[in-house]
């Protein structure tokens, strides 16, 4: 999606995405972002005609994005519920690790939209607990989650996926592909997740 658009608007999306993330909605300019982005304001508008509008277009996409990734782990997962939770960890941990600002953005700024806008962000907030929500029930229901409280277990597993955009810095002593295999060791033991066979396989 975001390949298709012209040099100019992914420069305004771009200094967008960082002037939101460095300031906040409320204290970014347009005026700043389109020095930003290195475009007059005339270019910016013939894209954009505001804020709202720029800070939409970036959290459609990446949520979009964030789907798409959880899908494609999805995919390769088994119909065994701990090996689907380990999919949807993968997917949650390397999404915000590897896209902080989107992140950043997705978590918190989307209170700033319109009021219709703000609905479809919560929709899309509840589709991504829902992801979670249809495999703890279903781990549940196998009998291979054990949890006794499978609803905390599950915000606690969303939550401590969710915060990695926080503090996750590229060039540590952890690489993004380890982190995301402790993350889903922690909320196997979170699940109380017992396998008649081997724990989940890593993701190559």
């Amino acid at each position: 999606m975001s390949a298709e658009r012209p040099a100019g608007q992914k420069a305004i999306l771009d200094a967008a995405r960082h002037e939101f993330a460095e300031r906040g909605y409320g204290a970014a300019s347009i005026r700043g972002i389109a020095r930003r982005a290195q475009v007059s304001l005339s270019a910016m508008y013939h894209y954009y005609a505001g804020k709202q509008e720029l800070l939409h277009a970036l959290l459609d996409e990446s949520s979009a994005q964030y789907f798409a990734s959880c899908e494609a782990e999805l995919a390769r997962a088994g119909a065994d519920a701990g090996e689907r939770l380990a999919a949807l960890v993968r997917a949650t941990v390397r999404y915000r690790a590897e896209r902080r600002l989107e992140s950043s953005l997705l978590l918190t700024e989307w209170r700033h939209l319109s009021e219709g806008r703000v609905k479809e962000a919560r929709q899309r907030q509840y589709d991504g607990s829902r992801l979670f929500h249809e495999v703890v029930d279903a781990g549940v229901a196998q009998g291979v989650f054990r949890t006794p409280h499978p609803e905390d277990a599950r915000r606690s597993v969303i939550a401590m996926c969710n915060a990695v955009a926080q503090w996750y810095r590229a060039g540590g002593d952890v690489g993004i592909g380890e982190l995301a295999e402790r993350y889903v060791e922690l909320a196997l033991v979170l699940v109380e997740y017992r396998p008649a066979g081997s724990l989940p396989r890593r993701s190559g």
